[in-house]
């Protein structure tokens, strides 16, 4: 074995190891494989952006604000590794993985948590409950949470009332002291996102205004959950615009568990049957090409752990499709070699020949693999419910990749431990039917 040849080798197997290790052990904050909704159950939904109500202009900027309230949001529920992104310009995709209380999460999404505070006027002989308002720097302002610091909390008072303290910024406060200076002995109602906000027994909460509020105020009537909740929304912040849901989709972790397996049982299964006919075809370069695609799956399967790939139903499928085709360059170097070893070259001559001449056609399959990768990616990423399309996409371009290593060097390198050893003028070890072509 030459020097080049043995460094080469060591280095493939400093590879393999790390891949082991990678694999076995938490590395780079990666405990486990991250597993789609499909795999483990969760929620997945899509919202579309309203920019109706928005100054043009300003739309990636209400977006991007909407994504940062909801990934607040949806730490609340303590959900691990959580998807939110844009898609397009104006959706965002949330995917919830393991998520059980699917209801609560859209609930907590969906709500544009603004606590509006209003006042009993009379109107055509009809009580109406009216935003409260004053005039700031000569413009009329209503009162509500939008002017709430984000360190609201729950307590419990002297006589075990539950109070939801907040604190208003500078501006609410100017707001708070003009408004409850002239409302002091009438009720305040209180309303989140447009609806009267109910207290434990059921009515709506109205505090009777004693003195003028102005640094904070508490909401009196509340449970104990529900002020907790509350606080938890005000303190992730209002979404800028409203969303509209267009598609949602919800999978049980019991489908999930049942993907799992049969997926795990379908491919060791046509891992098995692979190895069996490349090692029964092509003897001795089988053995090593299955050696090969055993390294080429550990070092995928690391990639995906490394790098936080979200493993699903779809992606599986692209990993086992990149799979052929990493076989697939072994058996048009296999075949290349034969071709040489028929017209009566050495094993070492062989090697060197079959690898140079299959690349070309190598490399242009999988050329053509990846500008498909790259076009499914990009549909995934525009389209509702494209995860599996996006999915499918980076599994198969990561496998395509990693197999056109493992084709190229490391069958290339087993193969050439072989060059000038005692099996190496035994030809038919290494492929069948390799007697010299007539001519």
């Amino acid at each position: 074995m030459t020097t080049r040849n043995l460094v080469t080798l060591s280095i493939v197997m400093a590879l393999f190891a790390f891949a082991i290790i990678a694999l076995v052990y938490p590395l780079w904050g990666r405990e486990a494989m991250r597993l789609g909704l499909d795999l483990q159950g969760g929620i997945h939904m899509v919202y579309q952006a309203d920019f109706s109500d928005i100054e043009p202009g300003t739309e990636d900027e209400a977006i991007d604000g909407a994504v940062a309230v909801i990934e607040r949001r949806i730490n609340i529920l303590g959900v691990a590794e959580p998807m939110i992104q844009k898609q397009g310009t104006d959706r965002i995709l949330v995917e919830l993985p393991g998520i059980s209380e699917a209801d609560k999460a859209k609930k907590l999404i969906g709500q544009t948590a603004l606590i509006e505070f209003r006042e009993l006027k009379i109107k055509d002989g009809e009580e109406e409950w009216i935003p409260v308002t004053a005039v700031i720097g000569g413009q009329e302002k209503e009162l509500n949470s939008s002017y709430f610091r984000e360190n609201t909390y729950a307590r419990t008072g002297e006589f075990g009332e539950v109070l939801l303290i907040f604190e208003w910024n500078k501006e609410g406060q100017k707001l708070s002291e003009e408004i409850t200076g002239r409302l002091i002995g009438e009720p305040l109602g209180i309303y989140l996102s447009g609806e009267p906000l109910l207290g434990d027994d059921g009515v709506p909460i109205a505090p009777i205004i004693r003195s003028v509020i102005s640094e904070s105020g508490q909401i009196e009537g509340l449970s104990l959950n529900e002020a907790l909740e509350l606080s938890q929304l005000l303190n992730a912040g209002r979404i800028p615009l409203p969303l509209i849901p267009i598609f949602d989709q919800t999978v049980s972790p019991i489908l999930g568990a049942d993907f799992i397996d049969m997926s795990v049982k379908a491919g060791i299964i046509g891992i098995l049957l692979v190895l069996l006919f490349m090692i029964a075809y092509y003897r001795v370069s089988g053995v090593l090409a299955s050696l090969a695609l055993v390294f080429y799956g550990v070092v995928v399967l690391a990639v995906f752990k490394l790098f936080g790939v979200v493993l699903t139903l779809a992606g599986l499928g692209g990993f086992v499709l990149s799979i052929g085709m990493a076989v697939d360059a072994n058996v048009l170097i296999f075949e290349r070699m034969k071709e040489e070893i028929r017209t009566g070259r050495t094993l070492g001559a062989a090697i060197e020949a079959g690898f140079n001449r299959a690349w070309n056609a190598i490399r242009d399959s999988n050329i053509t693999t990846f500008i498909v990768c790259i076009i499914l990616f990009w549909v995934g990423n525009s389209i509702v419910g494209g995860a599996a399309v996006k999915g499918f996409a980076v599994t198969l371009g990561i496998g395509v990749a990693v197999s056109m290593f493992s084709a190229i060097v490391v069958t290339r390198t087993l193969l050439r431990m072989f060059v000038g050893g005692p099996l190496s003028k035994r030809t038919r070890l290494f492929s069948v039917s390799v007697g010299k072509r007539n001519v």
